[in-house]
């Protein structure tokens, strides 16, 4: 009989399950991703650069940009190196087989190059997650982790569960035997993608990270909250938040590129940078507008209407400290 790591199947996982599925149904209704490369290419540099920000790399989404375009970008060695390596992992994401051992030591190597001394190989001593001098999380004895991964990938290939399941509850375990002595965080959230995007292509081109990256805070409490129960139940649930708010802002983006948007809309759309909130007369300039009525007719409300920008000030939409941000 296979392993199986402890959780625990309730109906609030089970509803998210069928949202997604029927959200994937939507997907595939529609056109493919793969048919829209500026979407796809802007997921990947979203993934790339949120991952690694989860981990404090300091350069911004435009940098992580540039280094994917071969432009120079100025900036501490160690992040640029971080983003160069994670650059040349995900262009070979679709090759990568995320039920071998073999494929996530390779990586692994491919990732942490001139990072650490033993990238490509399990660590050989104690690691833990500290406030200060505080020890928050204990990972287990580094003697340890070659047999408990190998339960895990027994886990993985052998029992009999949901992918979407599977793949959360192969983060949270992946995250807490955490086998590397650097790079688990940013080698978990890779091959849940990768064992994702094995079943379902859709998942190649969704950059979850970037939610990961808002909600930090509560990936951690998640994380924080399975390790305190003994079990992955909490994790599964966020991460399957996660996805669904993942999928609905990539379905948003697409609807944009498929033309269900007016071209004044995309026009304002492409002068924004995420999270900097605009007043109206800001964005009036930007587009070169002068009639309040006609920008906010044809430019603001459809954008308003789809998600893809929302107000600061949601109850009281005529303030005059109304803000718009793009999400």
């Amino acid at each position: 009989m296979s392993y199986k790591p402890p959780y625990e199947i309730n109906t609030s996982i089970l509803n998210k399950v069928a949202a997604i599925m029927k959200m994937i149904g939507k997907f595939s209704s529609m056109n493919n991703l793969s048919s829209q490369p500026l979407l796809r290419r802007k997921n990947q540099i979203k993934s790339i650069h949120s991952s690694l920000a989860i981990e404090n790399n300091q350069l911004s989404e435009s940098q992580v940009k540039d280094l994917i375009n071969g432009k120079l970008v100025i900036g501490p060695q160690k992040d640029i190196l971080e983003v160069q390596n994670a650059i040349n992992v995900y262009e070979h994401l679709q090759e990568i087989n995320p039920y071998a051992q073999k494929d996530l030591l390779k990586y692994h190597k491919i990732l942490m190059t001139s990072l650490v001394s033993d990238a490509g190989s399990y660590r050989k001593g104690q690691v833990g997650v500290f406030d200060d001098e505080k020890a928050i999380f204990m990972a287990p004895p580094a003697d340890g982790v070659p047999a408990l991964m190998n339960n895990l990938y027994d886990y993985l290939n052998h029992y009999d569960e949901n992918i979407l399941i599977k793949s959360c509850v192969f983060h949270y375990e992946f995250e807490f035997i955490h086998p590397f002595s650097d790079g688990n965080g940013r080698m978990g959230r890779l091959f849940q993608t990768c064992l994702l995007a094995n079943e379902e292509e859709l998942f190649y081109y969704l950059p979850v990270e970037s939610i990961i990256k808002q909600k930090q805070q509560a990936y951690y409490d998640a994380i924080s909250k399975s390790n305190q129960e003994g079990a992955s139940t909490v994790f599964i649930e966020f991460m399957l938040d996660a996805i669904i708010e993942t999928m609905n802002d990539t379905l948003k983006q697409s609807n944009i590129e498929t033309g269900s948007l007016s071209i004044q809309a995309k026009k304002l759309l492409t002068v924004l940078e995420e999270g900097i909130p605009y007043t109206t007369i800001e964005l009036m300039d930007r587009v070169g507008i002068k009639s309040r009525a006609s920008f906010k007719k044809n430019y603001l409300d459809p954008l308003l209407q789809s998600g893809m920008i929302e107000m600061t000030l949601p109850e009281t939409p005529n303030s005059r400290n109304q803000r718009y941000i793009k999400k």
